[in-house]
């Protein structure tokens, strides 16, 4: 038991720092379960487990942009609530495509959960931030508020993309958003957004299709990962938001690709020379 804690925790730290970053949550939760120990039958290394633990970060995104996303706000204006509703509307247009093709995939998209798919995913589009930065484009996109419902349903389309292990759900956002014409910050801040009804869906589904007993200690421990995932997004959410007013995403693209090389140098190097 306090060993699925421990582990827990550690999982916890590792989701909220790589389900806002663009850096996929994918690729390190299988390098973590590699290293710290991937236990058959541990509730830690469950489906249930790994897909609810994302709820803790989506309560952070709710904590941290409330007001924003709160359209009943009593300090807020009639032109900003209605603002809020249209913000809203456009948040669940975005969501449409990933709930259809997501639900169709689902299943199939499992079997490409391995290191070799990942690698792929995170060097790709580790480029592609490079080039997208690289290409010198004036933004049009400066504010939630501007962007049309037409370029919602794209960026929606980009997060279709995140199904593809290694992707990165808010990296695929963040890159198509970029690309759409978004500033940095909107694209980071309405990917923060398409993660509540994307998140929370996919919890509840696996919570409602998960056919086997959880007991109270599997609970504690799940309640134990979500709230280290919850104060560990905060930091993150609040670390790129400030980060993306000054910089530009070139350092998250190179690490992608990075950790893409060292996923394949040890699944097709090192992990068989232990195992030998």
């Amino acid at each position: 038991m306090l060993a699925e804690i421990i582990k827990s925790i550690i999982l916890g730290i590792v989701e909220g720092i790589t389900e806002w970053l663009p850096i996929s949550s994918t690729g390190h939760m299988i390098l973590v379960n590699e290293f710290i120990g991937n236990t058959e039958g541990a509730f830690t290394s469950s489906d249930l487990y790994l897909y609810v633990i994302q709820l803790g970060a989506i309560l952070a995104v709710v904590t941290m942009f409330f007001h924003k996303l709160n359209p009943f706000s009593p300090k807020k204006t009639s032109v900003e609530k209605k603002e809020t509703w249209q913000m809203w509307f456009k948040v669940i247009v975005a969501c449409i495509p990933a709930a259809v093709i997501g639900l169709l995939l689902n299943d199939y998209m499992d079997s490409w959960e391995n290191w070799k798919v990942v690698s792929a995913t995170l060097i790709v589009y580790g480029i592609a931030f490079l080039a997208v930065e690289s290409v010198n484009k004036k933004e049009k996109i400066s504010d939630i508020s501007s962007m049309s419902y037409k370029t919602a349903v794209l960026i929606g389309l980009f997060q279709v993309l995140s199904i593809i292990p290694g992707t990165s759900r808010s990296g695929a956002t963040i890159l198509g958003a970029m690309i759409l014409g978004c500033s940095r910050g909107v694209a980071a801040e309405f990917s923060f957004f398409l993660a509540i009804p994307v998140m929370f869906g996919v919890s509840l589904l696996k919570i409602a299709t998960y056919g086997e007993p959880v007991s109270g200690g599997d609970i504690a421990v799940l309640l134990i990962g979500m709230a280290a995932a919850y104060a560990v997004s905060m930091a993150a959410i609040k670390f790129l938001m400030d980060y993306v007013r000054k910089h530009s995403f070139k350092p998250f693209g190179w690490y992608r690709i990075i950790l893409g090389a060292v996923v394949i140098l040890y699944f097709w190097l090192i992990q068989p020379i232990i195992a030998g």
